[in-house]
């Protein structure tokens, strides 16, 4: 009977320290492939910055620099992301991501780099729902359209000018599909004016930062 009950112990040990092992092992793969993918997702996104922002004058980390602000009016939704990008303690330059809510085929999402000086480091779509052939056009990697807004600010073009060609402004539209530009245009021209708005204050540290850094029109 006491062999029988060892065997039957060491039994349930040895299921007992596999079923252990097994659960540990699970755990451990499930977290190495959430770091993988939040590596994945990062480098990706660091990626995306780098060609809207003047990394060679850059020496901080903007993903690791960043709040989030309250402006739907400018920006499109109730909080939006702001990384920050600095010489040391010199900005440089801040990239939004605004949402423009009133796309075509519904929201748009952008990256809108804005330079310290005011004019536009660059602009990026990150996702959307346009229609392809058409509203698609906004993709880099199906017009050049987007990189027109490169180089371009407040001044330049004037504000009355903030709008598509059939609206008597500066930016082409699409041929058949003019809701598209028109509202990111409108949406890129926000985005301007809430840095403007905001000023310094963008920069500041979070820790001492209403972050709400709220702002609106006016």
């Amino acid at each position: 009977m006491m062999t029988k009950a060892k065997s039957i112990l060491l039994s349930g040990g040895v299921l007992g320290a596999f079923a252990i092992g097994g659960v540990s092992l699970v755990a451990v793969t499930h977290g190495s492939v959430g770091e993988r993918i939040a590596d994945n997702q990062y480098q990706a996104m660091k990626r995306k910055l780098d060609t809207i922002l003047p990394v060679e004058q850059i020496n901080n980390d903007p993903l690791q620099d960043s709040l989030r602000v309250s402006a739907r009016d400018l920006l499109g939704a109730d909080s939006t992301q702001v990384y920050r990008a600095r010489h040391d303690e010199s900005p440089v330059a801040v990239v939004l991501e605004p949402e423009v809510p009133d796309g075509y085929a519904g929201p748009i999402k952008l990256l809108v780099s804005v330079l310290h000086d005011g004019t536009l480091g660059g602009v990026r779509v990150v996702s959307h729902h346009e229609t392809p052939g058409l509203g698609d056009k906004i993709e880099e990697a199906k017009s050049d359209w987007v990189l027109e807004f490169t180089g371009k600010s407040l001044t330049n073009p004037p504000l009355e000018k903030w709008g598509v060609k059939r609206d008597g402004g500066e930016f082409d539209q699409f041929t058949g599909a003019t809701i598209t530009p028109r509202s990111i245009v409108k949406a890129v021209r926000d985005t301007l004016l809430y840095v403007r708005q905001q000023g310094e204050a963008l920069y500041q540290p979070v820790e001492t930062e209403t972050a709400k850094v709220e702002g609106g029109r006016g």
